[in-house]
C-alpha cells in the first residue's frame, strides 16, 4: 500500500525597491533558515511552493512593478503552481486595506516591520538570538548594513517616514557586532545604509553618533571597504570626514542625495537647506577628504519648477562637477505635504529635463574618467562576463556606479583585491589590465 508524503515547504523570496529592502529579505531569510524551511531568493526555478514578494512604495514606477509582480504570483498560483502567496514591504504598509479588496488571491499582507508575524504564518518562531544572522542575497564579498530605521525627516515629496515610522538606530555594538558576523561569512566590503545615515545615534546617545560608529567599524578585522549611503545634507556632521581620511578601509565616497539647487525649489521641498550652504558643504567636504568621490541624487519636474530652475540645476552641475549622479522624475505622492500642490508638469516633460539635465552629467563623468587613464587603482572583482572580469574602485559602489572591464589571461578570484591600470574611459565604465605584484 502506498503512504503519502507530505511535501516540505520551499520559499523563493522577491525583492523589490531599494538595499534596505534587500536587507529585510535576508534577515527573513535567515530566519526562515534557522527554522527548518528552505528558502531562496530571486529564485529562476519553479521548485518552490510558497512565494514572499517584498515590495517597494517609493514612486510611481515602484509601485506599478511590485503590482504587476504581485499579479504574476497570483496567477502562478491559480494555476496551481504555487500554494501561497503572502506580500510584505512599503507598498503593503501603504496600503494594505486597498490592496486586500483590489487583490483578494494574496493569502496574507504584512507591514515593513511585522518580522515575527511573517514567520507565524510558517509555524516558526522569530529567534532572537539571530539579531545580524542573514543569508545574503549579494555576492558573498560584499553586503549591506542598515545602521537606523525609520526617517524623522518632512520633506515634502517623500512618503517613506508614512512607511517606515520614525528614526530609531541600532546601537553601535549592535552595528558592530553584525559586521564581525558578516565578515566572518567572508564579507569584505560593507555598504552602511539607512532612510538618513547623518541623523545616526541622536535618538539613543543624543548627538550625531555616525563618526563614533565608524571608528569601531573601521577596527574590526578583516573588514576592507566601509561605504557611507544616503547622507542628508542638512546639519551634516563633518566629523565624519575625519575618521574616513584617517582610516584606510573607510572609502573616500559619500552618496548625499540634495534633490535640488534653487532656493524655490529646496524651500518647496523643505530640505532645511538653500543653495549657498549646499555649495559650502561640498566644498568643506572636499576640503577634508581630497578627491572624495561625491554621489548624489536629484529630482526633476516637481510642481512649480520653472526653465529657470532646470538652469539653475544645470550650471550647478557644471559648477561642482560632481562625480556620481542619479536622477528621479518627481512621483505626486498621496498624504506627502506636496501633495497638495498642483502636479501641472506632464510625464514626458519630467523625462525630459530629466535627460537633459543628465547629459551635462555625462558630460562630466566623460571628462572624470578620461582623467584617470593610465593610472593605477586597487579594484575588487564582483563577477566575470561574457568572458570579461567586472571590478569596482573604492569611488563605486554596487549597481549605480561605474564599473571597471577587465580582460585577464589569468583566473581573477571573485571577491580578490588587484591592482589595474585604466586603459579606456567611457562615459559611465573604464577599462583596464592587472598590473603584475
Amino acid at each position: 500500500m502506498k503512504t503519502r508524503t507530505l511535501k516540505k515547504d520551499k520559499v523563493n523570496i522577491i525583492t523589490l525597491g531599494c538595499s534596505k529592502n534587500m536587507v529585510d529579505s535576508e534577515v527573513l531569510s535567515g530566519q526562515l533558515n534557522a527554522n527548518g524551511i528552505k528558502v531562496k531568493h530571486e529564485s529562476e526555478k519553479l521548485d518552490h511552493n510558497i512565494v514572499v514578494v517584498n515590495t517597494c512604495g517609493f514612486i510611481d514606477k515602484a509601485k506599478e512593478e511590485s503590482i504587476n509582480t504581485i499579479l504574476e504570483q497570483v496567477s502562478l498560483k491559480q494555476n496551481g503552481k504555487l500554494d501561497k502567496v503572502y506580500v510584505t514591504g512599503c507598498l503593503s504598509e501603504r496600503y494594505r486595506n486597498d490592496l486586500l479588496h483590489e487583490i483578494p488571491e494574496v493569502d496574507a499582507w504584512f507591514g515593513t516591520m511585522e518580522l515575527p508575524l511573517i514567520l507565524k504564518q510558517f509555524n516558526a518562531d522569530y529567534k532572537q538570538e539571530l539579531i545580524g544572522e542573514r543569508l545574503l542575497a549579494t555576492p558573498k564579498h560584499y553586503a549591506y548594513l542598515k545602521i537606523s530605521e525609520g526617517c524623522n525627516r518632512t520633506c515634502s515629496f517623500c512618503a517613506i517616514p508614512l512607511m517606515r515610522g520614525g528614526h530609531i538606530s541600532k546601537t553601535i555594538e549592535e552595528v558592530v557586532a553584525e559586521a564581525k558576523k558578516l565578515v566572518s561569512m567572508g564579507v569584505k566590503e560593507i555598504m552602511l545604509i539607512a532612510q538618513e545615515l547623518t541623523y545616526y545615534g541622536l535618538d539613543i546617545y543624543k548627538k550625531r553618533a555616525l563618526g563614533d560608529l565608524l571608528k569601531y567599524l573601521s577596527d574590526v578585522e578583516g573588514l576592507h571597504w566601509i561605504r557611507l549611503h544616503y547622507a542628508y545634507p542638512s546639519k551634516f556632521p563633518l566629523d565624519i570626514l575625519d575618521v574616513m581620511r584617517e582610516r584606510e578601509n573607510i572609502c573616500n565616497y559619500l552618496d548625499m542625495p540634495l534633490q535640488h539647487i534653487s532656493n524655490n525649489m529646496l524651500k518647496a521641498m523643505k530640505r532645511q537647506m538653500d543653495k549657498q550652504e549646499i555649495y559650502d558643504l561640498i566644498a568643506a567636504i572636499r576640503d577634508k577628504v581630497p578627491g572624495i568621490c561625491l554621489r548624489s541624487t536629484l529630482i526633476a519636474g516637481f510642481p512649480g519648477e520653472t526653465r529657470d530652475d532646470v538652469e539653475e540645476l544645470k550650471v550647478f552641475l557644471e559648477d561642482v562637477r560632481l562625480d556620481r549622479v542619479g536622477i528621479f522624475t518627481y512621483s505626486h505622492e498621496e498624504n506627502t505635504s506636496a501633495y497638495g500642490f498642483s502636479d501641472d508638469i506632464s510625464a514626458e516633460e519630467k523625462e525630459a529635463r530629466a535627460q537633459e539635465i543628465m547629459e551635462v552629467q555625462q558630460e562630466i563623468s566623460y571628462e572624470k574618467n578620461q582623467e584617470k587613464i593610465g593610472k593605477n587603482f586597487k579594484v575588487i572583482i564582483d563577477k566575470k562576463e561574457a568572458g570579461r572580469y567586472l571590478a569596482r574602485t573604492e569611488f563605486d559602489s554596487v549597481e549605480v556606479d561605474n564599473e571597471v572591464i577587465i580582460a585577464a589571461d589569468t583566473p581573477l578570484p571573485i571577491g580578490d583585491f588587484v591592482n589595474v591600470k585604466i586603459t579606456h574611459a567611457y562615459d559611465y565604465d573604464l577599462q583596464g589590465e592587472v598590473v603584475p605584484q
